[in-house]
C-alpha cells in the first residue's frame, strides 16, 4: 500500500510558517496522511525490542533510562520481526540515506548560514530513532551538542489526552547566556515559554542554536508512553570544535551516508 508519505511531509514542512523566537522552530499538525498515520500507530514494534541510551552508549545525548529506544538502523531494520519489519523498512528507505534530509534543509537556509557560513563545504548525515519515553521521564533545558543541527519529534500518541506531555521551549533568565555542549541545566534558571502540544500526527521541530533550549517537564502521570519518531540531521565536522578543548568536544560521528546540501 502506497500513501506517498514522503511527499505529503515534504509539502507540510516546506510550507509551515517559521517561529523564529526565541530560535528558529516549527509545530505541524497531520504531518503524515490519516491513513499512514493509523498505519505507523498500528506498527510501533513492541516495547521488548527497545533499550535503554545505557546500553547503546549514547551518553553524549545525556538520556535519562526512562526513555526507550530503538535506532531505525540498518541492522536493527534487518532484525525486526514482521509486520513491523516491513512497515519501518518502508518509511527509512525515503526518510534516511540524505535525500529527505536535502530536501528539507534549504527550507532552514537563512539559520544555518549563520552557523556554518559556506555551505557547500559541510557534510551532513542522518538517524532516526523511535522512542518510547515512561513515567518518571524528565529532561532539563539543553540545546543539544554540536554535532545536531536539525531536529525533529513527530509526535505519536492515540489520542489527544497527554496533550500536556510535549516538548518545552524554554528561556534561560539570564538573558546572555548560551550553551554549546548540550548540557542539560535545572528548570529553575529558566522560563518555560510554551509547550508544543503533544497531539497525534502532529511534528515540532526545530534548529540547533545556542539558544535553543528545549526540554520536557518531569512526567507524573502514572503508567505513561510518550512515544515519537525522532530524525535529526547531523553535520559530520561541527566548525565550533576547532575552538573547543578536546576533552568537550562531542563524540566522533559514526560510519554514515554522508550527503551535502
Amino acid at each position: 500500500m502506497s500513501f506517498d508519505a514522503d511527499l505529503h511531509v515534504l509539502y507540510k514542512i516546506t510550507n509551515a510558517p517559521i517561529n523564529r523566537y526565541p530560535f528558529p522552530h516549527i509545530y505541524v499538525r497531520d504531518i503524515f496522511p490519516p491513513a499512514y498515520y493509523r498505519a505507523l500507530r498500528d506498527h510501533l514494534p513492541p516495547e521488548d525490542l527497545f533499550t535503554t541510551p545505557a546500553s547503546l552508549k549514547r551518553v553524549v545525548d545525556e538520556y535519562p533510562d526512562s526513555r526507550l529506544l530503538l535506532p531505525l538502523t540498518s541492522q536493527n531494520l534487518a532484525g525486526l520481526p514482521e509486520p513491523y519489519g516491513a512497515f519501518w523498512k518502508q518509511m527509512a528507505s525515503w526518510m534516511l540515506g540524505g535525500e529527505f534530509g536535502r530536501a528539507i534543509l534549504p527550507k532552514f537556509t537563512e539559520f544555518l548560514n549563520l552557523r556554518f557560513g559556506d555551505m557547500g563545504r559541510m557534510k551532513f548525515f542522518d538517524e532516526a530513532l523511535i522512542v518510547k519515553d515512561c513515567t518518571t521521564y524528565v529532561l532539563g533545558p539543553h540545546t543539544d551538542n554540536l554535532r545536531k543541527v536539525l531536529s525533529l519529534l513527530y509526535y505519536l500518541p492515540a489520542d489527544d489526552s497527554l496533550e500536556h506531555l510535549g516538548t518545552s521551549i524554554y528561556v534561560p533568565k539570564d538573558p546572555d547566556f548560551r550553551s554549546t555542549t548540550g548540557e542539560h541545566y535545572p528548570f529553575d534558571a529558566f522560563v518555560r515559554m510554551i509547550t508544543m502540544p503533544y497531539l497525534p500526527n502532529t511534528l515540532f521541530a526545530f534548529v540547533r542554536t545556542d539558544n535553543s533550549f528545549h526540554g520536557v517537564e518531569p512526567v507524573t502521570d502514572p503508567n505513561i508512553r510518550r512515544e515519537l519518531l525522532l530524525y535529526d540531521i547531523k553535520v559530520v565536522n561541527p566548525p565550533e570544535l576547532a575552538r573547543q578543548e578536546p576533552d568537550v568536544q562531542p563524540a566522533a560521528a559514526k560510519p554514515a551516508v554522508h550527503f551535502t546540501f
